[in-house]
């Protein structure tokens, strides 16, 4: 991103998009409770987000309903300070309170079960890399006892300059690990930090042993170990015994073994494991766990220092409100994880005759999925059902004896389209249509009749389709017809910048406007995305422990607005996301409520223009100026341009560079 700014640098204020007049929700037959029940906010929401009277989405952080913040005003106050959609809204005490239910849960569940040991929450930084989501993560953890995890040398450095003033806070070291790494780890120990590297392979563990003792400190040694048991769902196949990363049982005993051979045995003190990321079935966490605890449970009976044990990361995100183990859900609550995990490893080391361990986990979806939004407006929609059918056929043109059979055709399958055989209308279009199609490829129909049978079929598709929707049960041959007639709506995103993981592995995410919830959605529609590649739209959306091919959406003007939200985006996407068509990082906006339900912008992070995604590409800006100035130049000599129009045109260009890289058309 750019430049961090405060509210007295912003830009000049954004003019106002053109809105249509509020309109009663009894006066359209509508309301805002059937909007919240159709993108289904509060199954999702959890109790963070919910709609107003007004009809807007709002936000409230700690889940008081008396605290709220609507996201339609927070987006008019970013455009009077000067900043455009799309933009990503970041609220920091929805954050804190994600935190505060973790550690709430699990000692709940440590005092339920008279567990002995006790929990650490621990934020493996690169779900969220960003600056100010670290640090927010830091300082409301600090009072929680939560920890940083870092999976490479580059974030070690950045967690080893932000944790100075907590030297007791737990640092776990994940990811391979090369000489500087691991040296790196030791010298934060010899700082006094409470650090502990997790060895992924045997070389790591030399290297600790060579540089811990360089430095004269005595290392806290922690080991991955890959389970038999599998994760569920996506990521399934990032854990078992075919993981990327981890030992096997007989390398964890070889390392037991060589620590014990310089008697160093009681270094070994934390066992970690990756049971699978976003883990939508509760059974595969039991399983998991009972793994884990015996392998523990043997290690401290071996000799092994033992006093932690990581149960990773793959604690849930319910990203359709369906609690079930549909794999963009979760069939546990909070509360119901955090006591399988307690009442399991206590369970399986009263068994085994050993202390319960201290209780880690690196549930980092879990903690910053939900504390993020990303706003974007609607600029265009294309619409297949928009065609008119004529009264009658046109007549055969000049040269012409009669009017190709298939237009023929397919116009008096419209005029005749009828419940009881509308199958077998649809059929028929269908054929039509091909052998149209194939007429034309050989040159025996013109583009104009062409194009009429194209208009008559798709007005002959929305026709059947609303019949359709009219029956208790329509024909399963029609199934398709919502999609293949669904709007497409163009919105000022990019889905690889914004939105990677839609693209990447077809995360799905919920989305909904964030006004207009008074009134009924009239459209079906896909999103599509600035980018000029095919994969950039959105063509997935959830639907109660299922997928559908498009959402319900509103009609709307060119030119007018319309804000979409898609929510839960706080985990991986910032950082995943990439330059595609040169679109950059989009405007960041930090949101604080205080007990009276005061929002403010904290801290606005502008979004990249397009000089820095140019420079990210190696581009010399300076050069390119002076190559498009003597062009002017030219232009000028030849008469081409003024001198005035050559100025124009060098002040525009400047301009360009230092604009947002989204559209930025004034209206809106």
């Amino acid at each position: 991103m750019a430049d961090t700014l405060t509210e007295s640098t912003a830009s000049a204020p954004v003019p106002a998009p053109r809105t249509r007049p509020a309109r009663a929700a009894t006066e359209l037959g509508w309301s805002v409770e059937e909007s919240a029940a159709l993108y289904s906010i509060r199954n999702w929401g959890k109790g963070f987000f919910d709609v107003n009277t007004a009809g807007h989405v709002v936000v409230r952080p700690q889940r008081n309903p008396a605290i709220a913040v609507d996201l339609y005003e927070v987006v008019a106050g970013m455009r009077e300070r000067g900043f455009r959609t799309p933009l990503l809204i970041h609220f920091s005490d929805l954050l804190k309170q994600r935190l505060v239910d973790i550690a709430e849960a699990f000692r709940g569940a440590i005092v339920e079960h008279g567990y002995h040991g006790t929990y650490q929450g621990v934020f493996p930084i690169k779900v969220n890399q960003q600056r100010r989501v670290v640090e927010e993560v830091r300082d409301a953890g600090k009072g929680l006892g939560f920890g940083l995890e870092a999976g490479s040398k580059p974030e070690l450095l950045a967690i080893m300059g932000m944790t100075g003033d907590t030297p007791d806070r737990l640092i776990i070291c994940n990811g391979f690990k090369e000489e500087r790494y691991i040296e790196f780890t030791a010298l934060a120990k010899k700082l006094g930090r409470n650090i502990i590297p997790v060895i992924e392979n045997i070389t790591e563990l030399k290297l600790i042993l060579r540089f811990y003792e360089q430095h004269g400190v005595r290392p806290t040694i922690g080991v991955r170990v890959n389970l038999a048991a599998q994760g569920a769902g996506r990521w399934r196949h990032s854990s078992g015994l075919k993981a990327k990363f981890g030992l096997s049982m007989t390398e964890v005993l070889e390392v037991l073994s060589i620590l014990r051979s310089k008697g160093m045995e009681d270094c070994l003190q934390l066992l970690h494991c990756h049971m699978g990321s976003q883990i939508h079935d509760i059974r595969q966490v039991n399983q998991g766990i009972n793994e884990l605890a015996r392998i523990y449970s043997q290690l401290a009976k071996a000799g092994a220092g033992m006093k932690y044990i990581d149960i990773g990361g793959g604690l849930g995100i319910d990203y359709d409100g369906s609690q079930t183990s549909f794999e963009f859900s979760m069939n546990y609550t909070l509360q119901e994880y955090a006591s399988n995990v307690v009442y399991k490893l206590m369970t399986v080391c009263d068994e085994e005759g050993v202390a319960h361990p201290i209780i880690v986990s690196e549930s980092g979806r879990a903690m910053v999925a939900q504390q993020s939004v990303l706003i974007f407006d609607v600029l265009g929609a294309n619409r297949l059902d928009r065609f008119t059918v004529p009264a009658e056929l046109p007549p055969p043109a000049a040269g012409e004896t009669e009017l190709p059979r298939p237009l023929v055709d397919i116009f008096d399958v419209y005029k005749n389209i009828a419940e009881r055989r509308l199958v077998e209308h649809y059929n028929d279009m269908l054929e039509d249509r091909d052998e149209a199609l194939r007429l034309f490829s050989v040159g025996l129909m013109s583009l104009e009749h062409r194009a009429l049978v194209d208009n008559i079929f798709w007005a002959s598709c929305a026709k059947i389709r609303d019949i359709a929707r009219s029956m208790s049960r329509p024909p399963e041959e029609l199934g398709d017809l919502e999609s293949a007639l669904s709007d497409t709506y163009f919105c000022n995103l990019s889905i690889f910048q914004s939105m990677p993981d839609v693209w990447a592995i077809n995360q799905l995410f919920p989305i909904a406007p964030i006004h207009r919830l008074g009134e009924r959605p009239t459209r079906k529609a896909t999103i599509a995305d600035l980018t000029c590649d095919s994969d950039g739209k959105i063509d997935r959306f959830v639907d109660d422990h299922d997928v559908k091919k498009w959402i319900e959406l509103h009609d709307f003007e060119d030119g007018e607005e319309y804000l979409l939200g898609a929510f839960l985006v706080g985990a991986y996407q910032e950082t995943l996301g990439d330059l595609h068509n040169l679109f950059g990082d989009t405007h960041v906006a930090h949101v604080k409520v205080d007990d009276q339900g005061e929002w403010w912008i904290d801290e606005i992070i502008e979004g990249d223009a397009v000089r820095d995604v140019l420079s990210y590409v190696h581009y010399d800006l300076a050069r390119l100026f002076g190559e498009v100035r003597r062009e002017c130049e030219k232009a000028v000599v030849n008469k081409q341009m003024t001198v005035s129009e050559s100025q124009g045109l060098l002040k525009a260009y400047e301009a360009g560079l230092s604009g947002y890289t989204y559209l930025e058309t004034e209206n809106r």
